[in-house]
């Protein structure tokens, strides 16, 4: 159905390009947003384009940061030595949410995954690499969402840093096959992250 304004369509058409919303999603938002009036919307537009124009990725673990550095990273009460690989800036949230893990984050920016045409190349798994050669790091923990892209993904960063002198560690197996970090609950996701194994441990599982 064509909708009266040609604004409200081609609002309509844009936000629903965004994942998770559909036609219907976005037409009951836009009657919301002018429901609330000119401010309202003028304040969402200005905080829409200053996340366009001000945030960056993080130099160090490619997280999304309004500066060089993130405040993780740029926080020298972190353990630099200790790095944990995540798929993601929600993981980052969620692990940040436990108070469970106090060394810093390696954000990949996705998962290998052949069938969205997401490789190897596609990810920061490179820069993960050489962080690790260049720092000296003592361990590196896989917490990767427990789904085939996550398994793949772990087992390719294991090939490719296996033989170096560090610790591999995975986070425990506490939660559910196929679940992402970001929907566990605070209390099994830091049980998870306090009980890791070696990495070796769940090849063969």
């Amino acid at each position: 159905m064509e909708l009266p304004s040609k604004s409200m369509e081609r609002a309509v058409q844009e936000l629903s390009r965004l994942p998770g919303i559909g036609r219907r999603s976005a037409l009951r938002l836009i009657l919301h947003l002018l429901r609330q009036g000119n401010d309202r919307m003028e304040n969402l537009a200005t905080s829409i384009q200053d996340l366009s124009s001000n945030s960056q990725f993080c130099e160090n673990c490619h997280s999304i940061s309004d500066v060089a550095l993130c405040s993780i990273c740029n926080d020298p009460k972190r353990d630099g030595k200790s790095i944990c690989v995540v798929e993601d800036i929600r993981d980052v949230l969620a692990l940040e949410n436990t108070h469970a893990f106090r060394g810093k984050y390696h954000v990949l920016g996705g998962l290998i995954s052949p069938m969205d045409g997401l490789g190897p190349g596609d990810l920061t798994i490179d820069e993960l690499i050489e962080k690790i050669k260049s720092n000296g790091a003592d361990e590196v923990i896989m917490a990767l969402s427990s789904t085939m892209e996550g398994d793949t993904t772990a087992f390719y960063i294991y090939r490719k840093i296996g033989d170096l002198s560090l610790k591999l560690t995975s986070i425990a197996r506490g939660l559910p096959i196929g679940d992402s970090l970001e929907y566990a609950d605070e209390v099994t996701l830091s049980r998870s992250l306090q009980q890791r194994v070696l990495f070796e441990s769940t090849l063969s599982k």
